[in-house]
């Protein structure tokens, strides 16, 4: 069996929390638990004046929506995701991609 993961492009978060709620609604959980949080970065830099980064950071509660997976599914994150920036796949097609693209992460659950 292969193993799975998700590729986050980060040049396309756009900070709607979608995957925040799809995953706090897919499982019950309460409030504060969580399968992913966005982070929002804010720098200055000399070429432009002010940098916006929104950063999706998985938790230990991720499991990929096994539930969902197991049953051919996307992962609720990857489907409500307002950008399109997250994808499920084997983790070496994924990786495979992350060559073609920058500002990208690949995250699989333990």
């Amino acid at each position: 069996m292969k193993n799975y993961g998700l590729l986050i492009e980060y040049d396309y978060c756009t900070g709607c929390h979608s995957c925040e709620v799809a995953c706090q609604q897919e499982h019950e959980y309460p409030v504060g638990k969580c399968g992913v949080k966005v982070t929002e970065f804010v720098s200055k830099g000399h070429k432009k004046p002010v940098s916006i980064d929104n950063v999706p950071f998985f938790t230990d509660a991720c499991d990929l929506c096994a539930s969902r997976t197991s049953g051919g599914e996307k992962p609720a994150c990857v489907k409500h995701c307002q950008s399109q920036c997250m994808h499920y796949g084997p983790i070496d097609e994924l990786a495979a991609q992350m060559d073609r693209q920058s500002r990208t992460v690949l995250f699989r659950p333990l």
